[in-house]
């Protein structure tokens, strides 16, 4: 495949490593401030776009990509509580479009994990559950996508907790329907997500540590091989499995 890469930051390098292992083609690196070049995109030179960047230039680069008529994969985050109008933009322009809080194979078996403990312990309400995720100084939103991916499985599989914690817990406690969620930004740290339920006996918890950036990379490249075989639509990285 011919492989155009829309963010050219660390992402975007670690994508480029995996396609070239798997004997793609990179037609073009375009990163912050080159946004131009997209028009010189077309199916000929391009069979799908991988777009990593930032939440504030998301919906740009998706208007300016979708008219191209090339499938778009896109793993930037800090979007997905606006899906239901990306899903109408798509649709409007009879696209394909790929996109995941997580391309990492390994936490997308967390997330069956963490759906299947949700369900077992709905039973239970001695346990209290909480979520918490770490990552670099860089990323720009917080918390991850993962991490609200995760909390909303927790909401859909437990009947004593309908919302998520907002910004507000700085300065309260908790109501017992609220399901708290931590962060911390440091460093280089690659990806650490924890779903915990506590209790006065004992404590159950699921983690997944990233150790670098390949797997991310990998499953955006699975992705993007999946999704120029399918129809027109919008999908979930999840769906591949």
């Amino acid at each position: 495949m011919k492989i155009a890469l829309i963010g050219y930051g660390r992402m975007g390098k670690a994508i480029e490593q995996e396609a070239l292992l798997r004997s793609h083609e990179i037609s073009f690196k375009i990163d912050k401030g080159e946004l131009e070049l997209i028009q010189q995109l077309n199916p000929e030179n391009t069979d799908v776009i991988i777009e990593f960047t930032h939440p504030d230039s998301f919906f740009g680069n998706l208007h300016a990509l979708l008219p191209l008529k090339i499938p778009i994969v896109s793993g930037t985050t800090g979007w997905h509580d606006q899906l239901e109008e990306v899903l109408t933009i798509v649709e409007d322009h009879e696209g394909k479009f790929l996109y995941s809080s997580n391309f990492s194979i390994g936490v997308n078996v967390l997330f069956k994990l963490n759906e299947r403990l949700a369900e077992l312990m709905n039973p239970y309400p001695e346990y209290d559950p909480f979520i918490e995720e770490q990552h670099h100084r860089h990323k720009a939103d917080a918390p991850s996508g993962t991490a609200i991916s995760l909390a909303q499985q927790v909401l859909q599989g437990l009947d004593r907790k309908d919302s998520i914690a907002d910004e507000s817990l700085r300065r309260r406690a908790p109501q017992p329907n609220e399901l708290s969620v931590g962060y911390a930004r440091a460093g280089e740290i690659f990806g650490r997500h924890k779903v915990a339920y506590t209790s006065e006996i004992d404590t159950i918890q699921i983690i997944h540590q990233a150790h670098n950036r390949r797997g991310f990379a990998l499953g955006a490249v699975v992705g993007a091989e999946w999704l120029v075989k399918q129809g027109a639509g919008v999908y979930d990285f999840k769906d591949l499995f």
